[in-house]
């Protein structure tokens, strides 16, 4: 399977899984082959046989919806590594297989090898959400996706996903690729300039769920 990015401190394979068009990540040090598995969606087949030829130290969940934990069972049952999430999205595990091992919270930092995951908080589409970035490289989740945010399910949440992201995404440097829970990649240069478009606009007062920047 060809990553999705290489160069000498870091390999990053993305695996799309299950009928939701999620995608997993793989991030590997390719100095130690130490690796981190992001999310667990349906039919994680394709990820357990890639992440079985590394060795991986974290299993992190980005945030606790369904299709990103449809394959939970399987992967930590293949997997024994340690489980984080971000503490309000915890409680979603308790069903399943094997509880978080760590609540993750704004600042924490999760390694492999070499790699450095830096966790940033990001309310709005869940209580929980959190993504990583490390380098020119961030793991959005559900927070951001090439064209606009999450969805959401009120308006008070798309205000506090919107602040989250202006916060603790777009701060972060205009060469960073995202690589978000569904779909294409991005880049944080263009979502900001397509930001700006949308902020420039009146919006109603019940604006929420699927929202783009450019069309909403």
């Amino acid at each position: 399977m060809p990553p999705q990015f290489q160069d000498s401190s870091i390999v990053i394979h993305k695996i799309k899984c299950g009928p939701y068009d999620n995608n997993a990540y793989l991030v590997v040090c390719p100095e130690t082959n130490e690796s981190i598995l992001i999310d667990t969606p349906q039919d994680p087949g394709a990820l357990i046989e890639a992440a079985k030829q590394t060795d991986v130290k974290h299993i992190l969940i980005t945030h606790n919806h369904f299709d990103h934990l449809a394959g939970f069972d399987e992967v930590t049952a293949a997997i024994g590594a340690p489980v984080s999430i971000g503490g309000p999205d915890a409680g979603a595990l308790n069903e399943l297989s094997k509880t978080a091992d760590t609540l993750l919270k704004d600042g924490d930092t999760i390694s492999a090898g070499a790699v450095t995951l830096n966790a940033l908080a990001t309310p709005g589409h869940t209580p929980g959400s959190t993504c990583f970035t490390t380098g020119d490289h961030l793991f959005s989740g559900d927070t951001l996706f090439p064209n606009g945010p999450g969805r959401t399910g009120s308006p008070e949440n798309l205000k506090r996903l919107i602040g989250s992201i202006n916060q603790s995404l777009f701060v972060l440097g205009d060469n960073v690729n995202i690589y978000a829970g569904h779909g294409d990649d991005g880049n944080l240069k263009t979502e900001k300039e397509k930001y700006e478009v949308f902020a420039s606009k009146d919006h109603p007062a019940d604006l929420s769920g699927d929202v783009e920047w450019l069309k909403s």
